[in-house]
């Protein structure tokens, strides 16, 4: 037997070792960004809440609350044929306010709703109210008494 050249290395075969799963590694910085991301969020919606009920100015909920009463207003100022109200006249701008017809408080019944510039109420009508604007359509509101 013969010795191995000696610029051959013998090489010996062992079996390959398979890589063991390992846990995923958590870093700090990513703990760190998710917690920070997770703090912008909910103080921007608790910001935003705070805000909308809270603003020194009345917030955002107190302005669409003041909408509604507006708008609520505006129905019981606007009576349709059939309504009794009641003319208030501050200013010398007489307002109609819608009341029940069976209250004392009632002293007109609204007959007809005339559209259009200067229109005139009938004879069979005792008070008639003529609006005129930009906002608005012109039309004159004709009451009975009651």
């Amino acid at each position: 037997m013969s010795a191995p050249p000696p610029y051959q290395h013998q090489q010996q075969h062992q079996p390959m070792r398979q890589p063991q799963p390992q846990p995923p590694q958590r870093s700090v910085l990513r703990g760190l960004i998710t917690a920070l991301v997770m703090l912008a969020v909910f103080g921007g919606v608790g910001w935003y809440v705070w805000d909308y009920n809270t603003d020194p100015n009345g917030g955002k909920a107190k302005k669409e609350a003041d909408r509604v009463a507006r708008v609520e207003e505006a129905k019981e100022h606007n009576p349709k044929v059939g309504d009794c109200v009641k003319v208030q006249d501050p200013h010398g701008k007489p307002v109609p306010t819608i009341v029940d017809c069976g209250s004392p408080e009632a002293e007109y019944k609204t007959g007809a709703i005339l559209y259009g510039p200067d229109k005139k109420c009938g004879a069979e009508y005792q008070y008639g109210i003529q609006y005129s604007g930009r906002r608005t359509v012109d039309h004159t509101m004709c009451f009975t008494k009651l």
